[in-house]
């Protein structure tokens, strides 16, 4: 399952974990509406025959998909691809993953411009929404082995930050916003 908590930038390895003294944790419920991030659990060696990933794909128009492994044997300019990765960047599109095997984080911006960072594992599904700015890095097991999903033909293109005029990052910015809203008379 999924976990997510404020990062701590000690400016240590970026596969470690990152986390404050006591662990700033936040669940599920409260990253959907500081974020927008989306998760699934889906059994990652039956999921053809589960069905579950095909109902997602269908509900949200996931119609194109491919794998990516990363780890040193299997990536093509290992170490540049990882520096890349982790440049604070966003996307026009939304970005799907499902972890088939290992780790790694996912980095994105909340509301208030502060990191967190979502652990996945295998089995987790995530959608981080477009305009929103992150990054990825592996964990210290410096593997995983992903499913890539698109809405139409891939888009790999990523606008690094600062890019708050780009319409994606104003989309974002405006459904976050509402949300934030809406979070804040839900608790008053």
């Amino acid at each position: 399952m999924v976990q997510a908590w404020y990062y701590n930038d000690d400016g240590t390895d970026q596969r470690l974990p990152h986390q404050h003294n006591p662990v700033k944790s936040i669940d599920l419920e409260k990253l959907k509406e500081k974020t927008g991030v989306l998760y699934w659990k889906i059994d990652a060696d039956n999921y053809e025959s589960e069905g579950k990933l095909q109902k997602i794909r269908e509900e949200r128009g996931y119609t194109y998909t491919d794998l990516i492994e990363c780890c040193p044997e299997k990536l093509e300019n290992y170490e540049d691809k990882l520096k890349n990765f982790f440049l604070e960047h966003l996307h026009a599109d939304e970005e799907i993953r499902f972890v088939l095997e290992g780790s790694g984080y996912f980095d994105c911006r909340d509301i208030d411009d502060q990191w967190i960072r979502i652990q996945v594992s295998k089995g987790d599904l995530i959608t981080l929404p477009a305009g929103i700015y992150h990054r990825f890095t592996l964990d210290e097991q410096n593997y995983i082995k992903a499913m890539r999903l698109f809405v139409g033909e891939p888009v790999w293109t990523p606008i690094n930050r600062p890019a708050d005029d780009h319409p994606a990052r104003k989309s974002y910015i405006e459904m976050a916003n509402t949300s934030f809203q809406q979070g804040i008379k839900q608790s008053a």
